[in-house]
């Protein structure tokens, strides 16, 4: 049984899973769908077509499914999918989808949005992401699993960010981050492979050896860029981490990729 506060405004509609509180002074529109046990703290606002899935905890002062922030936008009912067991902290925003981007922003389970940290519209967020204080999203971002976004960070729109990936704090992310990047600096470079995190993920010395290996050869050997990705493409079938960031370089659509400063 859901335990909703008496000054909480749910209107006719909602669905609120079992086990489910909503505290006080929550606002929770028609179109929205909470899943179990989830615990909206207080003052939360969530509307559009949000779901959310189970075991969620929502602090105060939360927007949730807000007007995507984009001047192609009419009032069309949009979504935004929320995976299971997020923690999402004061202040957080993540705004609804446009029609344009295909009408759904979406952000994985498990993740962890500490205080003021902004997911834009159309967004794509993956599995296990840790957003710090105040990181952000511009529109049609995609975040893969494992990535870590430091505080202040803001991320530019339509840039992709591979898998576990670290960005480092106060950091303009302008560039498509490789999948096992460290990026740092005031406009973010690439400063080399999130080390700590590979090893997280089980990564053994002779996995990383070989990736470290790849990497260097990738992004400090001679000649231009170009030349030096051409000639790393046979090294794919050595690691299934290499594939990955090769066909992560492969799929690039909107922005360049993010370089170390020395990168040509």
């Amino acid at each position: 049984m859901s335990k909703i506060d008496p000054t909480a405004r749910i209107a006719d509609g909602a669905v609120i899973g079992a086990g489910t509180e909503i505290g006080p002074y929550c606002i929770i529109g028609p179109d929205v769908v909470i899943g179990e046990n989830c615990k909206l703290i207080a003052h939360v606002h969530i509307t559009a077509q949000t779901t959310i899935g189970d075991g969620c905890i929502i602090y105060p002062f939360v927007s949730l499914g807000t007007p995507p922030q984009s001047l192609s936008y009419r009032g069309e009912l949009t979504r935004l999918e929320i995976g299971k067991g997020c923690t999402i902290r004061e202040s957080v925003t993540m705004n609804a989808g446009t029609v344009a981007g295909g009408g759904v922003t979406r952000v994985g389970d498990r993740g962890y949005f500490m205080n003021c940290a902004h997911v834009g519209h159309d967004c794509q967020v993956g599995n296990d992401v840790i957003f710090a204080t105040s990181a952000t999203l511009g529109g049609h971002c995609e975040i893969g699993d494992f990535v870590f976004i430091g505080g202040l960070s803001a991320v530019h729109q339509f840039t992709r960010i591979g898998p576990q990936v670290m960005v480092g704090g106060v950091c303009g992310v302008r560039g498509d981050v490789i999948p096992f990047g460290l990026v740092n600096g005031q406009y973010a470079v690439l400063e080399g492979l999130n080390i700590i995190g590979m090893k997280r993920r089980q990564f053994t010395k002779q996995r990383l050896a070989t990736v470290r290996s790849f990497y260097q050869q990738l992004f400090h050997g001679p000649g231009i860029f170009a030349e030096r990705l051409a000639s790393v493409q046979p090294l794919a079938g050595e690691d299934p981490a290499i594939a990955e960031i090769l066909a992560f370089i492969d799929g690039g659509k909107h922005r360049a990729l993010c370089l170390p400063a020395d990168g040509n």
